[in-house]
């Protein structure tokens, strides 16, 4: 090895001294908390009421649109039966009976499951109040212990609470306008 390459290998390593010790500070000036959400929501008894009331929802909804399927297997089973006899007019009119049952059905569904749905409006209605108050405690609880971030440790929420003044968008935003 020449003075050169061991002249620059020392540079990086103080140089990879100095911002280990410039983040070990910052990391020491933060406080940082980590809570599994999901956890918590599971602990609540007002939650674990909305998921049963959510999954006995559900679950009659799928019975519905099972029975709607069953009304239309039978339908097309009738149909298979009696298509030799048919005219191709009343061939057409069954094939577009059972057709147009099957758009009701795959409509029911969208209508209940969708993602805009009855299951999610029931859920944002039964759900969401509950997560809001578990928000609330956590963001509650950062303010009175002096903690800087909060993480979910468990959800893809990420970070779910922040110090106001660690938002440094605008600052990033006039950087890059430049």
């Amino acid at each position: 090895m020449n003075l050169t390459t061991f002249k620059n290998m020392q540079k990086k390593f103080v140089l990879a001294i100095a911002l280990a010790l410039c983040f070990s500070f910052t990391a020491d000036a933060q406080k940082i908390a980590i809570v599994d959400v999901q956890k918590v929501l599971t602990s609540m008894t007002s939650y674990q009421a909305a998921q049963d009331e959510l999954d006995r929802v559900s679950a009659g909804w799928r019975q519905d649109i099972a029975k709607e399927y069953d009304k239309i297997k039978s339908m097309y089973n009738s149909y298979q039966a009696e298509q030799v006899l048919l005219s191709d007019d009343a061939r057409r009119v069954k094939e577009d009976e059972i057709v147009a049952a099957e758009k009701s059905v795959r409509d029911l569904q969208k209508e209940k499951f969708g993602p805009e749905g009855a299951l999610f409006q029931k859920r944002k209605e039964l759900v969401q109040p509950i997560q809001e108050k578990v928000y609330t405690s956590i963001e509650d609880y950062a303010k009175e212990r002096g903690y800087d971030f909060i993480f979910d440790k468990g959800g893809s929420a990420g970070l779910i609470f922040s110090k106001i003044d660690a938002e440094k968008t605008d600052e990033i935003i006039k950087r890059v306008s430049r």
